[in-house]
């Protein structure tokens, strides 16, 4: 085989490749950089079986209400990243659920502009999935003042856990909510100030779940687990100043 025959073969196959792989459902020209810097360039596929569920337009940018469902994927899910693509700061969340949670995860955060909004799902066969949707919104969310910091007695309030669980099919959803201004260090004068690790564990102390948290979480941060059985769970979150708070439900 002459060179000219290896050229056309390897145009062939890198043609081939490309019309493999399916587009881009959210054109970005930030997803490039952030499959380098969050997912290491690894192997990944869009799939819309990844569900980003978000509103079609943030009618608040501080509080945006997201959803992540990889259930296709259930008991093959090792990792979901998530992040706002043209956010100041765009990580969201890194989830890494257990045996006794389903990949399912809802959270609000903060957007700064219209922005697409990705979770991807790193299966057990080391292939990265990677849902997408798009929020439009007016804009300043990340940048605007903190509504937390200007309510009296916001302290003795920090890290208080308001939350309730409901009984679905064979297992339960639980949802709650955490008193923190969850600051992003965008603001004047303000540093980062937020909770930066959560676990879930189950009544004998065992890890449920663990979720690694950002500043695009919106304050006073609200997060929906679905949890097979009927366990008793115990809530565990740290912020970046070291304080700790626990919540039974």
């Amino acid at each position: 085989m002459d060179w000219r025959s290896l050229i056309m073969l390897a145009l062939f196959a890198w043609a081939w490749e490309a019309r493999a792989q399916p587009a881009d459902p959210v054109p970005s020209v930030m997803w490039d950089y952030h499959h380098q810097r969050l997912l290491g360039g690894a192997a990944f596929v869009f799939d819309e079986r990844v569900r980003v569920e978000v509103p079609p337009f943030a009618e608040d940018a501080r509080q945006v209400p997201i959803q992540v469902d990889a259930s296709a994927y259930r008991g093959r899910v090792q990792r979901i990243v998530a992040w706002a693509e043209l956010n100041p700061i765009p990580r969201i969340f890194d989830f890494e659920p257990g045996e006794q949670l389903e990949p399912n995860l809802a959270i609000r955060i903060r957007v700064e502009q219209a922005t697409p909004i990705r979770a991807a799902v790193l299966t057990d066969d080391g292939l990265w999935h990677v849902g997408s949707a798009r929020v439009d919104a007016a804009g300043g969310g990340c940048t605007a003042p903190s509504v937390v910091r200007a309510e009296a007695g916001w302290e003795e309030r920090l890290g208080q856990v308001l939350g309730k669980r409901f009984v679905r099919d064979a297992g339960s959803r639980l949802r709650l909510q955490v008193s923190h201004p969850m600051d992003n260090g965008l603001v004047g004068g303000i540093p980062e100030f937020y909770i930066e690790q959560a676990e879930l564990r189950g009544e004998d102390g065992q890890l449920l779940g663990r979720i690694e948290l950002f500043p695009a979480v919106s304050e006073n941060p609200t997060l929906s687990f679905d949890l097979r059985g009927e366990q008793r769970a115990e809530l565990w979150l740290r912020d970046n100043n070291g304080n700790e708070f626990q919540a039974a439900f």
